[in-house]
Order: structure tokens, then sequence, then C-alpha cells
């Protein structure tokens, strides 16, 4: 028998991988959750292998390969289909995010990633990399306002944020940053493209003072949360932690300002800073 054909990464390699994996486990006599039972993952993860909507990971092509006996061909070939300009831990996030019919996140601190403006997301990077190059920073903010892209649909997928008040005082790249940062957020708002809840300090205590949230839900697969810390993350699907996820979100939401008074306290700090230079 011939050997499997080496993937070529210009040619969709994550799609060419999946379909490889689909070949193998069917030339094996394996459904996907007899599959994904050795490997303490669902049938519907293999299905998403399969599909290429998931990443496959090196511990999982090690894995794939001693339960197929396909040589490491798996673990030869992921490199090529993991390849991605974003840290490993948030690759995953971007590429679902695309995918997402709704995407609805609670922001503690910064303005999410999706709706940052390039002033904004530079002094993020370049706090964060004080001695990187500046090739390297302008990596990270294009890297960044290319997520935005997905907005260019003119209603999917549904955002909706809540915003900690801090995340509007804080004056992240100077006043005249965060005014145009959150000039930025009152156009997608005032577009009817976006819903924003601003979570205000008088609030106190609240559901969420633990960390951020993302919750993501899409057509044709099961709901995620992606939890993140310093420079990790993780990606969830736990169907009891993603519920716990968006009972968090919600009790933040209930407590947040209306839409419209969000809008117009953003409205009200993005002059503030305007008249600050």
């Amino acid at each position: 028998m011939p050997p499997p054909k080496k993937l070529d990464p210009s040619s969709s390699p994550r799609a060419l991988l999946g379909a490889e994996l689909r070949h193998k486990r069917e030339r094996a006599g394996m459904t996907q959750e007899e599959l994904g039972r050795p490997m303490f993952v669902s049938g519907s993860f293999i299905g998403q292998l399969e599909s290429g909507t998931r990443r496959m990971q090196p511990e999982y092509a090690r894995q794939i390969d001693d339960i197929l006996k396909t040589d490491g061909f798996f673990a030869r070939n992921c490199e090529a289909a993991t390849k991605s300009r974003y840290p490993e831990h948030f690759a995953d996030v971007v590429e679902f995010e695309a995918m997402a019919r709704e995407i609805r996140e609670f922001a503690p601190l910064l303005v999410p990633g999706l709706l940052q403006t390039e002033a904004y997301a530079r002094a993020i990077f370049r706090a964060a990399h004080p001695v990187a190059p500046q090739e390297s920073i302008e990596a990270f903010v294009c890297a960044r306002l290319d997520r935005a892209r997905l907005f260019d649909h003119p209603t999917t997928p549904l955002f909706w944020a809540v915003l900690d008040e801090c995340v509007l005082r804080r004056p992240v790249g100077g006043p005249t940053a965060m005014a145009e940062q959150l000039r930025h957020i009152a156009a997608l708002i005032q577009g009817n493209r976006i819903i924003v809840q601003v979570l205000l300090y008088a609030e106190g205590a609240h559901a969420a003072m633990q960390g951020s949230i993302k919750l993501m839900t899409f057509d044709d697969a099961p709901p995620m949360t992606y939890n993140q810390s310093i420079e990790a993350g993780r990606l969830l699907d736990d169907p009891a932690l993603v519920a716990q996820c968006r009972l968090l979100y919600d009790l933040v939401g209930a407590a947040a300002l209306s839409p419209e008074a969000s809008l117009a306290l953003i409205e009200s700090v993005a002059e503030e800073y305007a008249h600050e230079h």
C-alpha cells in the first residue's frame, strides 16, 4: 500500500488532515464516538477535527496515530495544519469567532479584542511587551484588527458585551486614543451592529468578579466558553461549565445599565477624554 500523502500547507492543510482522519477512522471500522472514547473526548469533537473546524493539537495527533496505527502520520502533518499568526492558546478562539452565531463577552479590564481600535491595541501590546521590536508590535496590532472583519457582515454574529466601568475609565493610550476607542464602540452600537452594557462601579460585588467571560454559540456545534489568563487560556465545551458561565454572564448583564443608558455613558466618557487635550 502506498504511504499516506504528505499534506500540502498551501491547500487547506486542516481540511485535508480532517479528511484523512475520517478516511483512516472509517477504514478502521470505528465510529467517531469509538475513536473519541480512549482520547477522553466526545464524538462531536472528533467530528469537528474531521470537518476542519477544530485544529488538531499535537497530543491528539499522537493519540490518533496510536489508536489507528497510522505510523506517526498525524503527528508528522499536524504542524502544517496548526500554523497560525495567533498564540497557540488563542488560535482556535479566533477561528471559532468567525464561525459563531453569537458571541457574548464580559470584559472586566480591557475593551474586547474584537472592538479595539488601532491606537488602543498598540498601547496594550506595547505595555505588555515593552522591549519588543516595533515590527513585532505592528504584527500583533494587525492580527488583532483583522479579527474585527467579521463585523463586515451586517448581522452575523450577534455580539453582546458587558463592560465593567473600569474599561471606560482606564486611559489606555491616553485621552485621544480613549476618545477614539469609545466613539468607535458607540458607532457600532448606533449602527445596530453590536449590543453593549456597562456595569457600574456602584454595583459593588458582582457574579463574575473572578475574571472575564467569553461565550460562543454555533449553528451546528456545541456552545463554547473561553477562559483566559496571562499568556494562557482554555477553550471549553463541557455543557456544565458552559451553562455556569452563561449564568454568570446573565447575572452580570442583569446588574448592568440598559443598552440605551450604557450608550449615553460611553458617549459622555468619550467627550470627557476629548476635552482633556
